[in-house]
């Protein structure tokens, strides 16, 4: 058990100081404490806005990650695209490769999780039809965590850990169950947790809690359309640099969804995020 000594709370505040996967100095003090004197700079990090707080406050989801590989339940409980999306932009914002895993493929068609996921695919992003019961997509999902620090994240009850034991069943991560009455998962990772795995060198995976907040952080509304990688070829040819790409004259996005380019429910849900609703 390590504490942060005093003089680095003085020098960089609270909030965000020390979070799983930080790089940190200790001094021992005894057989099980020490006291943290340093914590290295971050290369990377997953975060969010801070759930319950009105002013702009970082809640540090994983510090060093490589990748991110983000979970979601084809059925029980139905995927919330719109909150994916949320997902993709934080990775994207950080610049961390992102993969999407569609779990419980053996409750459901392989054409029913083809077409809900389909749209991202076609934008580039990696996506993964496994299922933790009968071991389909474990084998691919191995090789992706090979050598890399990867942050497993997504909403409750979408069977994070029960992926991570089937990827390696030493791991005995505990897994919850499906509220029958709400229809979402109840938290069984109460913090991130980071574990090491035998996938050759430096493989480590962070189980998450499972989220059910997931605000944008330091993400401005210029910045926003940049983290929709299909608007990224549009963007610069919008008739005002400043373009919201949401009412403004001559907006090559707003074209792109018109002729069919971009996907007509990733703009509403950018929209949404835009106009900060849910």
């Amino acid at each position: 058990m390590c504490e942060v000594r005093g003089r680095l709370l003085l020098e960089r505040g609270r909030d965000t100081l020390v979070a799983v996967g930080d790089y940190v100095w200790i001094v021992p003090e005894g057989a099980r404490h020490g006291k943290i004197e340093r914590v290295e700079e971050r290369h990377s990090v997953l975060s969010r806005q801070h759930p319950g707080v009105s002013i702009p406050a970082e809640d540090v989801i994983l510090a060093n990650p490589d990748q991110v590989l983000v979970v979601f339940a084809i059925v029980e409980p139905d995927p919330h695209l719109r909150m994916l999306d949320r997902f993709l932009v934080i990775a994207e914002a950080n610049e961390l490769p992102a993969i999407i895993c569609a779990n419980k493929l053996d409750l459901a068609s392989t054409l029913h999780a083809q077409e809900l996921f389909a749209v991202y695919e076609q934008i580039g992003y990696p996506v993964i039809y496994a299922s933790a019961q009968t071991g389909e997509g474990i084998d691919e999902l191995r090789a992706r965590l090979a050598g890399a620090v990867t942050v497993v994240t997504g909403p409750s009850g979408v069977g994070k850990s029960s992926l991570l034991n089937a990827i390696y069943p030493a791991l005995d991560v505990q897994i919850g169950e499906i509220s029958e009455v709400l229809h979402k998962g109840r938290h069984t990772t109460r913090t991130a947790q980071l574990y090491a795995l035998p996938f050759g060198e430096n493989t480590f995976v962070a189980d998450t809690p499972g989220i059910r907040e997931l605000g944008l952080y330091e993400i401005d509304h210029q910045s926003l359309g940049f983290y929709y990688r299909e608007f990224v070829p549009f963007i610069h040819q919008c008739r005002y640099p400043n373009c919201t790409h949401d009412h403004e004259p001559e907006c090559a996005v707003r074209a792109a969804v018109a002729a069919g380019s971009i996907s007509p429910a990733r703009y509403d849900s950018y929209l949404r995020l835009l106009h900060g609703e849910e």
